[in-house]
């Protein structure tokens, strides 16, 4: 699967569609909307209750960025 890729020139704050944002990352709207039930996925957010849903640029880029677990050994006992 490649990457999603994100032009470095879109503005962070610009909406994207649920269907701009399954083109972009060649994924099925039924995925992402299970991603969603299950509290996963980029947020997505409807406005005045009802209507399409729309998420940024920005929350795109968030949830696309390599994430880093930082875990305390004194929290685990010192087994990771």
């Amino acid at each position: 699967m490649q990457p999603i890729e994100i032009p470095a020139d879109w503005n962070g704050s610009a909406l994207l569609t649920i269907d701009e944002f399954c083109s972009l990352a060649r994924l099925p709207q039924a995925t992402v909307h299970a991603w969603q039930s299950r509290g996963s996925g980029p947020r997505f957010w409807r406005f005045n209750g009802n209507g399409r849903l729309y998420t940024t640029v920005d929350e795109v880029r968030r949830w696309t960025a390599p994430s880093t677990v930082v875990m305390d050994v004194r929290e685990t006992g010192g087994r990771l």
